[in-house]
This record gives C-alpha cells, structure tokens and sequence, in this order.
C-alpha cells in the first residue's frame, strides 16, 4: 500500500504556476507512456530493467526479437544467461543485466507463481530492480503515483525551479511533494519527454518550449 503523499505548502503564485506547467504538458499529451515496448507487467519490468545506462530505442531494438522468444518468467529460465545474452549484447552492461534477468526469473517463478509482484517492497527485492526502475513500472501500471528522476527529470526540474534537491532521492521527494495530485501519475513521464526532446542538455529549444514564460531560468538560454 502507498504511503500517504507529504505536501508542501506553496505561496499562492507559486502553487498557480506549476499548476500551469503540468496543465500546459497535460494540453499537449493527456495520456503519456513510457517509450518502452512492452506487453505485460513482466516484460515491462525486464525492459526498464535493461534500460539502465541504455537508450529506450536501443532496449526496443533488443527486445523485439527478446520477447518474441521469452516474454514470460518460465520462458526466461529455458532460454539461459548465455541464451540471453547475444539477444541484449548491444546494450550496456549486458552481462550483469543478463545474470539479473535470470536470477529474477529463477525468484519469480520459485516465490510468485511466475507472476510479477506490483508491491514496490516485493518488486525493489528482485535482482537488477531498484527504487528507479520499481518507480517507472508502478507509475506506467498506473498501480502507485511514483516520479523515477532519470537524467531528463533531473535537469527539467532543476531548470523549471521546482526542485533544488542535489541527489534523484530529493528531486524525487520535492517533486512528490508540489505536483498536484491530480498530474502526479504523469508528471513522470513529461518531465522526461520536456528534458529528452525540448529542454536538452546542451542548448534548450526555448523558442519551441510550450512552458517557456512559466521557466524561471529562460533568460540563461536566450538571447535578447
């Protein structure tokens, strides 16, 4: 079960313009989804699993030919570390995600039946499955409002002043606590989106930014 969402009290025009923000990425997309292909609980876990240190393209280029082959626990264990292998070996790491892929396909079936657990405690356990990646897979579930601060969200939430936090762990507290509630199971997935495609690391696209007159930083990006 969740736990109960600590709030931050906000001042008035702060509170109505982060309103605005996520009701502006709201406009744009209603419905954002993870960019990971995937077509159960289980294979979304192994995909964001893989996704670590990894691109979403280059984890779908792998996966399609992955989950054609094993896209369930039992599956997954017939197939083998070395079987599994030349599928992810164009993605970073492999070696050490294959042996956690197994080993959380040997847990799954020994301990679940061969179900995937959608309990963050149950799903944290699993080999290869941290705070980051349980986050994702329960926010796309739609099972718990989680934000996992990938790279993206880290940045975007820095840039967009909503959060000062120096570790993921306080950018994801501080996010937790000023979203509004009723955004909070998307504010995830358009933050990475805003941060992947719009609010890049390099140069930001200031000139196409949707939320641009709502950034406190804009002036550090365009020239006047």
């Amino acid at each position: 079960m969740a736990k109960a969402l600590k709030r931050r009290s906000l001042k008035p025009s702060e509170q109505a313009r982060i309103a605005e923000l996520f009701s502006r990425f709201e406009s744009l997309e209603s419905d954002p989804r993870t960019e990971l292909d995937y077509d159960s609980p289980y294979t979304l876990v192994v995909a964001v699993a893989l996704s670590a240190q990894a691109t979403d393209v280059s984890v779908n280029k792998a996966t399609a030919k992955l989950f054609q082959v094993a896209d369930t626990p039992q599956k997954m264990l017939a197939l083998g570390e070395e079987g599994l292998k030349p599928f992810i070996s164009s993605i970073g790491l492999f070696n050490t995600k294959a042996r956690n892929v197994i080993r959380m396909a040997q847990i799954l079936v020994d301990d679940y039946s061969g179900e995937t657990p959608l309990e963050r405690e149950k799903l944290q356990a699993l080999p290869g499955v941290g705070r980051k990646t349980a986050s994702v897979v329960l926010n796309e579930l739609r099972v718990e409002p989680a934000i996992a601060v990938d790279t993206h969200v880290f940045r975007v939430s820095h840039r967009l002043q909503l959060s000062n936090g120096k570790t993921p762990d306080a950018v994801e507290a501080d996010l937790m606590a000023i979203v509004p509630e009723p955004y909070l199971t998307r504010a995830h997935h358009w933050l990475i989106l805003h941060g992947r495609y719009t609010c890049v690391a390099r140069r930001p696209k200031c000139e196409e930014c949707p939320v641009a007159d709502l950034c406190p930083s804009r002036h550090l990006f365009v020239r006047t």
